[in-house]
């Protein structure tokens, strides 16, 4: 069953405490076998107006993946590298993820989830990444 849930998600580099961007937004929340999924539209503020972003989440993998004006799919496993696309209006990036941490703490009802990764854009120097999601339903 599908919930209306209020979303938060947190990303950081690391080495720039100053490089910190959030969003918190409504979406939805509903699990199906296994696996949680959090569904919510992108905004103007994320630069993504037009995008709509799936947070798969069960308990050893998390996929983030988005569709419309950005695409892409990048999952964390802990211990794991993996590398994908990113498409986006300005062109298309390669970003290759090694995942340090992945820790899924949901139920029901919402909660909290935290991934450690090292991400790297074809060109830059790699940065070390923390993302926090915080998912609340609402009754």
């Amino acid at each position: 069953m599908k919930k209306k849930a209020i979303i938060s998600v947190l990303s950081k580099q690391t080495e720039d405490t100053d490089d910190v961007i959030e969003v918190v937004t409504p979406g939805n929340f509903y699990k199906k076998d296994d696996t949680y999924y959090a569904i919510y539209k992108e905004t103007k503020i994320s630069g993504m107006e037009g995008t709509t972003t799936t947070l798969k989440i069960s308990e050893d993998k998390f996929s983030l993946i988005r569709s419309g004006s950005t695409t892409s799919k990048m999952e964390f496993y802990k211990g794991k590298e993996d590398i994908s696309m990113y498409d986006t209006p300005y062109g298309t990036l390669e970003l290759k993820t090694q995942t340090n941490k992945l820790i899924v703490n949901l139920d029901d009802d919402g909660g909290e989830i935290l991934i450690d990764y090292i991400m790297s854009i074809s060109g830059h120097k790699p940065q070390n990444t923390l993302l926090e999601i915080n998912i609340k339903t609402q009754q």
